[in-house]
């Protein structure tokens, strides 16, 4: 059996791969051990006597089944599991995205004039103290928060509408008194 060393390692060199990536015809060893320089490997690569492998197939097939049940919720029991629950998903990242959810809304709401700056600032605040678990509880508070805030109102403005009643009355009393006395004044000095 004759060495093909240098042959195998300047075909790995032209075809620009490994040397285990070369094929060499069994049939034309001869040709092929008296090639001693580049020039001649290339007339062989031409020629078919030697080849460069194609690279081994590394298939994901399986991979790709197993991912597509595990989002199904396959193959995710206790028994899978080898992290903590903290390193798998830790409460960090779950209060950052929920805080992020409940800021957003309230920049929302404040840009869309739904809330004042004050009670942004105080959802604002309230947000960060853990107050609302998610979007829909902060969306009721706000809600409730603006209805007792107009009932507040309506109520101000009805007892500011009554005490300017009352002090209209009032002065409509005085004066007609200050009129009848004056009248009865003028009667006793013309009799």
């Amino acid at each position: 059996m004759v060495s093909l060393k240098l042959q195998k390692r300047l075909a790995a060199s032209v075809l620009n791969c490994g040397a285990r990536k070369i094929w060499m015809d069994p049939n034309e060893i001869s040709e092929i051990s008296s090639a001693n320089s580049r020039q001649n490997i290339r007339k062989l690569i031409k020629d078919g006597f030697v080849i460069r492998k194609p690279t081994k197939i590394h298939s994901r097939a399986r991979t790709c089944r197993e991912q597509a049940a595990k989002r199904l919720g396959r193959h995710t029991g206790y028994g899978k599991r080898r992290g903590t629950r903290e390193a798998r998903l830790p409460t960090k990242i779950l209060w950052l995205r929920r805080h992020r959810v409940l800021r957003r809304l309230l920049k929302k709401y404040r840009e869309a004039k739904k809330i004042d700056k004050h009670m942004y600032h105080s959802m604002y605040l309230k947000c960060k103290g853990n107050v609302f678990k998610n979007k829909r509880v902060l969306m009721e508070a706000i809600h409730k928060a603006k209805a007792e805030k107009a009932r507040e109102k309506s109520l101000a403005d009805q007892f500011e509408a009554r005490r300017s009643k009352n002090k209209s009355t009032r002065l409509r009393k005085i004066s007609r008194r200050e009129e009848r006395i004056a009248a009865g004044i003028s009667g006793l000095a013309a009799k």
